[in-house]
């Protein structure tokens, strides 16, 4: 199974708060791949929503995307384009 790994910044102003966090974890339940997110050499499952905030990742915050899995391209994209909108709060 192979792994992607790409790095994905946090634009938008609160940074990575309750709602986009909810907002990422709905996308990556989409998808049958694993995501996993590694902040500072903390690693937290994507489809948690209380990993999520435990990084308590602020605006301009650097995060390693993993997905592993036979639908990873997918979801990769997926994200991506949810942390390159600023989860719509631009």
């Amino acid at each position: 199974m192979s792994e992607i790994v790409e790095e994905v910044v946090v634009s938008n102003p609160l940074g990575l708060h309750a709602r986009p966090a909810a907002t990422l974890v709905q996308t990556t339940l989409q998808f049958k791949s694993e995501v996993y997110i590694d902040m500072n050499g903390r690693r937290v499952n994507a489809k948690s929503i209380m990993g999520l905030l435990t990084l308590a990742a602020a605006q301009g915050t650097r995060l390693q995307v993993h997905c592993a899995g036979e639908d990873a391209d997918l979801a990769m994209s997926a994200i991506r384009e949810l942390f390159e909108a600023g989860f719509g709060e631009h």
